[in-house]
């Protein structure tokens, strides 16, 4: 397994803010995911001008998801900062959809924190 700095150096090296056309951006977050097997898929944001675009975990979870996986174990962003980011709320209850046991899984939120998405998902409707 990696550490979450492994996966740190592995997001930056994939940031690469870029303009594609007037309305469309990206690479200026990029996301590490570790699943149960130990296997990491990674992924970049897209945005574009009216909100179609996606967060680089979703990109993430669609590798994995291609290759048969869906436990994940650790999950890390970076922007284009340097800055390590927690998933938005939507990113949250997505990782949570995928697999129940995913509410288990490690988020390094910012440099010195880590929380399980259960932290970052207190009240899950799914739970109701």
């Amino acid at each position: 397994m990696l550490s979450f700095d492994e996966m740190e150096s592995i997001a930056r090296q994939l940031i690469s803010p870029t303009q594609l056309n007037k309305h469309v951006t990206y690479g200026q977050v990029a996301a590490v995911i570790q699943c149960e097997s130990g296997n990491v898929y990674t992924g970049i944001n897209i945005d574009t001008d009216c909100s179609m675009g996606f967060c680089a975990e979703h990109s993430a979870i669609a590798d994995m998801i291609k290759h048969g996986e869906n436990r994940i174990v650790k999950v890390i962003a970076v922007n284009h900062h340097g800055k390590i980011i927690p998933p938005c709320g939507r990113c949250r209850e997505f990782i949570s959809q995928i697999n129940r046991e995913n509410v288990q899984s490690e988020i390094k939120v910012n440099k010195e924190q880590v929380l399980r998405l259960s932290e970052l998902l207190p009240f899950d409707w799914k739970n109701a």
